[in-house]
């Protein structure tokens, strides 16, 4: 199916590959690219011949984060609520192993994203951060403390600050740090790996995964996800749009 700010395709008959495909906005994550991210990944999830999906960013950004300049739009606010929520969800719920390949900045919504995958490797033009906590927006804690635990995740989310790559294969947040242009194939060559086991068998994992984790995901994301926009970002919006 054809997408505009994402494209899709099915390598070597078993291997999803998405790539974020805004590279003019820092591959910037709007309404448009949830929704398209959500349709793909309900289409992929029942899908037999998707065994694992690839993550990547078009040009030298994996993601700058959320499409800010949609929050100017009024008549978009209750779109960005309900569609954030959903392709959110989609993600962590995927229930086939899913790789960000990380290729340059993911930050505050792009740092979300791959950490809302299963597996991360990236390269040494990475970096990783929070900087709206700055700009007076929180950021979502959860499933960042499972990844590299309770304090790192307080450091990093508390103080915004910006890790690079070495960093985060120190903390646990990456497996891997590849060379740039390594990092594709070796994306590909773990998904080979992952693929020498059955896909119902790495379907059955994931599931006992997410039951062990999906009533902490969905109490704790439920409320930061639902408070950070509610509280926060919508207010932050309508004061804006007031002051015009």
């Amino acid at each position: 199916m054809p997408f505009k700010t994402i494209t899709a395709e099915v390598k070597e008959g078993r291997i999803g590959f998405v790539t974020l495909n805004r590279p003019d906005r820092k591959n910037a994550i709007s309404v448009e690219m949830r929704k398209a991210l959500s349709d793909l990944l309900r289409g992929w999830k029942d899908d037999p011949g998707i065994g694992v999906v690839i993550f990547n960013g078009a040009g030298d950004t994996f993601s700058a984060g959320f499409d800010l300049s949609e929050f100017k739009n009024p008549a978009l606010l209750a779109e960005i609520f309900e569609t954030s929520a959903r392709y959110h969800r989609d993600l962590w719920y995927f229930p086939k192993p899913t790789i960000a390949a990380i290729n340059g900045p993911a930050l505050a919504g792009g740092f979300d994203f791959v950490k809302l995958c299963d597996l991360r490797i990236c390269s040494p033009k990475a970096l990783f951060g929070h900087p709206e906590i700055k700009f007076g927006i929180p950021p979502l804690i959860t499933p960042l403390r499972w990844i590299v635990g309770e304090g790192m995740a307080r450091d990093l989310c508390f103080t915004g600050r910006r890790i690079d790559g070495s960093e985060a294969h120190r903390i646990g947040l990456v497996s891997e740090v590849v060379p740039g242009d390594r990092l594709v194939e070796r994306a590909m060559e773990i998904a080979r790996l992952m693929l020498e086991a059955p896909v119902a068998a790495l379907r059955q994992g994931k599931e006992f995964m997410l039951n062990c984790q999906g009533r902490d995901f969905e109490s704790s994301f439920s409320v930061e996800h639902d408070v950070v926009f509610q509280e926060f970002l919508l207010k932050k919006a309508a004061e804006a749009l007031s002051k015009k």
